[in-house]
Formats: C-alpha cells, structure tokens, sequence
C-alpha cells in the first residue's frame, strides 16, 4: 500500500511539473535589453511562433525625419518596407523545456538572417539566440515582457 501512494504521489509531482514547465508562454510583448523595440510573439502557420515588430523606440529615420524602412536588406524589393509591423522571425517549434527552435530572426539593423532559438527563462524573461551553422556560436540576448 505504501508503494501505491508513494507512486500515486510520485506520479502527481511529475505532472505538475509538466503542466507548470508547458506553462511559460513567449506569446505576448516583449523588449529587447536595449529597449530600442517591442516585439510581439504570436502562434502562426498552425504551432509555429512568429515576431513582429510593434513598436520602436526611435521609429523615424534622424536624417529624414520619415518612418525607418528595411534599407539594409539585400533584397533592393524589400529595402522600402517600414520597419513597424515587420515580421522578423518565424518558423519556431516547441522542442522541449520551455524551449522553441528551428526559427530564423532577421536583424533589421544589419540586414543579416540567422537561425535563432527562444528559451523561457521564467515567466517575464526569456534568452533569445542567433547564430549561424551551430547553436554553441551566436549571440544571445534577454528579452523581458512587458506588462
């Protein structure tokens, strides 16, 4: 009998452990350490996750004074969309633990495209990481929910 309930007990830890772990959601607001931008993540193409940008800290370009377009893009069709409602990453799965990858962010600044994976820290935090071939090489950032 003790073996039961230790095991019924056991059982009942795990799944509250699964459910609490499925429960960090990227879905939202976010901003970056700089706070240069806000971001939204939001379900697309079925379970994937995507981002847009909604809104920029400095959203007019200084020398002409009119909304930042995507001028470092190397697709000279693309170089004129307006940076505010872009989508810059796609494509992300749910691994595991708190984890979605197989994405791609675009950086808008450089105009580069790297492949990218989002972890849930906690709640209000998560690790954003680009890099290029291996995910051990790149560059993380934490990005923090806003309310």
């Amino acid at each position: 009998m003790k073996k039961m309930l230790f095991l019924c007990l056991a059982m009942l830890l795990g799944f509250t452990k699964i459910a609490a772990a499925q429960s960090l959601s990227p879905l939202g607001t976010w901003t970056d350490a700089d706070k240069k931008a806000q971001f939204e993540i939001y379900k697309c193409d079925g379970s994937k996750l995507c981002g847009k940008i909604v809104s920029l800290a400095v959203p007019n370009d200084p020398k002409t004074g009119k909304p930042k377009t995507d001028t470092p893009n190397p697709d000279p069709k693309l170089r004129s969309r307006p940076r505010l409602g872009m989508v810059f990453m796609q494509g992300f799965e749910y691994d595991s633990d708190n984890k979605w990858d197989d994405g791609k962010i675009y950086d808008p600044e450089s105009g580069k495209t790297y492949s990218c994976y989002i972890k849930m820290l906690n709640a209000n935090t998560m690790e954003v990481k680009g890099y290029i071939g291996f995910s051990l090489i790149g560059r993380s950032q934490t990005w923090t929910r806003v309310k």
